[in-house]
């Protein structure tokens, strides 16, 4: 049959070879579509699997098609060519907000380098060169921006922060020293952590955790088992950078705060007394406990309800205010008034207590907008 057959087609006319040859292309290039779709569809969930590993198997994937990979480039100039090449700075995860092309990750992710560029990599493979929305240091959270098909966005779905319980179970999807679509399992260790921001703040009420996250996962979604996001990976406690169990995520409730503004202004925009502080080694080196006003900007809030500039009395001395209370929150640091202001807005009314002269005062400032980072 075979040798008939090929006898038969050295016969053929030239053009009724030629649609013959259209036709088996034809016929190939569906099939190879075919076989591409069958390879990307799931294979089927294995029967006799205990309802915890369907249920992981099922939410991861769900959700996996919304973790993006990000690669961070920067600009170097060769040492002897003097070239300026373009090389890897690091990588991170993220994954998709909406579907206008928004990518949430760490601000430590996207930071790398000194002329930093991003290339976003969507689950089924496909690149996309992204620009920068904004980033806010404090929560170490930012926002990219790719220009994709929006069929080919997967957003995630949002969970709630609040009503989290340790002992809970946790999955986290990221791409751990390049290793793209990782899942890791655990359970939520504790609530309420506090841990240091890139801004050298706290950032407070984070979700402990011990599933596996390590360098790389920066910036993926820590999901319940509803494959619902709970919290953004950020960071590890390990002084190797290997997972040593003790893992942190951002909660949910701050990334609902914090990324629609960074879509919406580039930044958070800030509310405060219109004051610059001496940083607080400085202020421990005067003994003192509180934050020391450096200046009160020129109509200011604080102009207004009367605190003062520190000035310089004699060669070793100088006369300042230090607040000491907002309302009923001790100040002993910067970390607590950026926190004791944090969740305030233009308008509102604070009553500050201050230290002036060895003598304590109290002051109502009405808090006015600050220009944004």
């Amino acid at each position: 049959m075979r040798r008939r057959s090929v006898g038969l087609w050295r016969r053929l006319p030239a053009s009724l070879a030629l649609a013959a040859l259209a036709v088996v292309a034809a016929c190939s290039s569906q099939g190879d579509a075919a076989a591409e779709q069958r390879a990307r569809e799931p294979l089927p969930i294995p029967p006799g699997l205990l309802e915890d590993e369907r249920n992981t198997i099922e939410v991861f994937r769900r959700a996996s098609r919304s973790v993006v990979f990000i690669t961070t480039k920067d600009l170097r100039r060769d040492l002897f060519t003097l070239n300026t090449l373009e090389v890897q700075a690091g990588t991170g995860s993220g994954f998709v907000w909406d579907a206008e092309g928004h990518i949430v990750t760490n601000a430590h992710v996207v930071i790398a380098g000194r002329n930093p560029s991003w290339v976003v990599t969507l689950a089924d493979g496909t690149e996309y060169d992204a620009r920068l929305i904004g980033y806010e240091l404090e929560k170490d959270l930012a926002v990219l921006k790719i220009d994709a098909p929006r069929d080919q966005l997967v957003p995630v779905e949002l969970g709630d922060s609040h009503s989290l319980v340790v002992g809970q179970k946790v999955l986290a999807i990221g791409n751990p020293f390049g290793y793209d679509q990782t899942l890791t399992t655990g359970v939520i260790s504790a609530l309420g952590r506090v841990i240091a921001s890139q801004a050298q703040t706290t950032i407070r009420d984070v979700i402990q955790t011990d599933a596996s996250i390590n360098p790389g996962n920066s910036g993926g979604p820590l999901l319940d088992s509803g494959g619902r996001l709970i919290g953004v990976n950020t960071s590890i406690v390990s002084p190797s950078r290997a997972s040593a169990g003790i893992g942190f995520a951002v909660p949910v409730a701050t990334v609902n705060n914090v990324v629609p503004q960074l879509i919406r202004y580039g930044d958070v925009p800030r509310v405060g007394l219109g004051v610059d502080i001496v940083p607080d080694h400085v202020a421990r080196q005067f003994g003192v406990t509180g934050v020391i006003i450096q200046s009160v900007r020129r109509g200011s809030a604080a102009e207004r309800a009367g605190l003062r500039s520190a000035e310089r009395v004699s060669r070793r001395g100088w006369r300042f205010d230090v607040i000491v209370r907002i309302d009923e929150q001790r100040i002993t640091r910067f970390d607590d008034l950026y926190h004791a202001l944090e969740n305030r807005k233009a308008g509102d009314s604070i009553e500050v207590r201050f230290l002036r002269d060895g003598r304590e005062y109290e002051t109502t400032v009405v808090l006015q907008d600050l220009d944004l980072n």
